[in-house]
């Protein structure tokens, strides 16, 4: 008992560290912070993965955005044959259609073919 004394004498904090209350108040502290399902730490993560979210949401609302006006654009008549020409070399019965590839283009597809398996 006297070796405690004289230690709490010579350093004046170990009194109040060694207070009950100041030891509940750290435990509760270091438990909330660390060790509780509704921690910090978890707090953190959890937030991280809603800003990724909402993200994910902007993202898509932009590709329905870019969606429907493409929908409302083919709708005319016009626009469907320009669709079909472009994307699916569609043609006329009196024209010819020729496709030219450059070598790099098709080193780049490929690259990006590999990548996508």
């Amino acid at each position: 008992m006297s070796f405690f004394k004289n230690l709490t004498d010579a350093y004046p904090i170990l009194k109040i560290l060694g207070n009950r209350y100041v030891i509940v108040l750290v435990f509760f502290t270091v438990w909330m912070l660390f060790l509780d399902n509704t921690s910090y730490l978890e707090h953190r993560i959890l937030n991280k993965q809603l800003n990724e979210l909402e993200d994910n949401k902007k993202y898509y609302q932009d590709e329905i955005r870019k969606d429907s006006t493409s929908i409302k654009q083919l709708k005319n008549p016009d626009q469907i044959e320009k669709y079909a020409r472009e994307k699916y070399y569609m043609k006329r019965d009196s024209e010819d259609i020729y496709i030219i590839e450059f070598e790099g283009d098709s080193i780049i597809d490929e690259k990006t073919d590999s990548k996508s398996l």
